[in-house]
């Protein structure tokens, strides 16, 4: 699949070496830009301010810190994305050890959400095989999410005032609520060394915010967090996929 174009969104990067990795691709590919978001971490304005630069009619939301596995993923995202009935693509990501780190979102576990099947091995068929086939949940992250740019546009893009946390839930469920269906494919395949090149949220004021944020979709969403229509209500909310002994 070559019709595609690369943006990288730079923010506030600092490495000599950076930069020369920047230029040496801008030199081999024609279709890689570098566009500079020089202002405070946000999630969710990198990606927009991304978004309205792109060429596209689908859009791929891609972290830094990923690796593709799987060779035709492009061809396999966008053969669900252009879909009229589909909202977010997702694939499934794995730590760099072969477990599972997201394969879908459920709704409501740990507070908000939580992704599916965290520490499974790669090779586990999952809860009567939902780590084998395509699945529809609520959300799928965005380290590695495609949607058509008009269907991202139409329910606004991400939230800006969720700068870190719980945009992608956010987004997904703006598309659910326009009636659109989130599916991650799980014969779609990438690592994900998550956070390892912004680190961790460890200090009080990133804690202030991540609390912040969790209130926003509590206010927001509390209508449906808790009623996942992509998961069993027989099932527990304490821990995904195990019956709920009351």
């Amino acid at each position: 699949y070559t019709n595609f174009e690369v943006i990288v969104m730079n923010n506030n990067s600092q490495k000599p070496e950076t930069f020369a990795l920047f230029d040496k691709y801008k030199n081999m590919h024609s279709n890689f830009r570098v566009i500079d978001a020089n202002y405070e971490f946000n999630y969710s304005k990198i990606n927009n301010q991304g978004v309205k630069e792109a060429n596209g009619e689908y859009i791929v939301l891609l972290n830094n810190d990923t690796e593709i596995i799987t060779p035709n993923w492009l061809e396999l995202m966008v053969g669900y994305a252009m879909q009229p009935h589909i909202g977010a693509v997702g694939a499934k990501l794995l730590y760099p050890d072969n477990t599972v780190q997201h394969a879908g979102v459920i709704l409501g576990i740990g507070g908000i959400a939580q992704h599916t099947f965290i520490g499974c091995a790669k090779e586990d068929p999952g809860f009567y095989g939902r780590l084998s086939v395509p699945f529809n949940y609520s959300a799928v992250t965005a380290a590695c999410l495609m949607v058509a740019k008009d269907k991202f546009n139409e329910v606004g893009g991400l939230e800006e005032y969720l700068q870190v946390a719980f945009n992608d839930i956010d987004f997904n469920l703006k598309l659910l609520e326009k009636g659109y269906y989130n599916v991650c494919l799980n014969h779609v395949e990438l690592y994900h060394h998550e956070s390892k090149s912004r680190g961790l949220d460890t200090t009080s004021e990133k804690y202030k915010r991540f609390v912040s944020e969790h209130d926003y979709m509590k206010d927001k969403w509390s209508n449906i967090l808790y009623n996942d229509k992509f998961y069993n209500p027989n099932l527990s909310l304490k821990k995904a996929f195990v019956l709920d002994r009351k």
